[in-house]
């Protein structure tokens, strides 16, 4: 797994690419969290990612979560089909 991170303004846009699975989880928290914990609003643009288990699914809902205390935003942006699929089917039992 590889990232970038992008700043515009008060936007942080964290550019994933590979598989999010329970052996990356950790470090795309890492990646994601000290974001929110600054503020700022934060996209996560998802078109790169191949593959997202259940543990990619729980950094996306946790970092939402975390957002939404410190009283900003998370956003997903460009999310791959194979990803989208994996949201579909979470979003069937949320």
């Amino acid at each position: 797994m590889k990232f970038k991170v992008t700043d515009s303004e008060n936007i942080s846009t964290v550019f994933l690419n590979g598989e999010i699975d329970m052996d990356i989880a950790d470090d795309v928290r890492e990646v994601i969290f000290p974001l929110i914990d600054s503020g700022k609003e934060v996209h996560l643009n998802l078109k790169d990612v191949q593959y997202m288990d259940s543990s990619g699914i729980s950094v996306i809902v946790e970092s939402s979560k975390r957002a939404k205390d410190k009283n900003t935003k998370i956003e997903l942006k460009e999310v791959s089909q194979p990803v989208e699929k994996v949201l579909a089917m979470a979003r069937k039992f949320l």
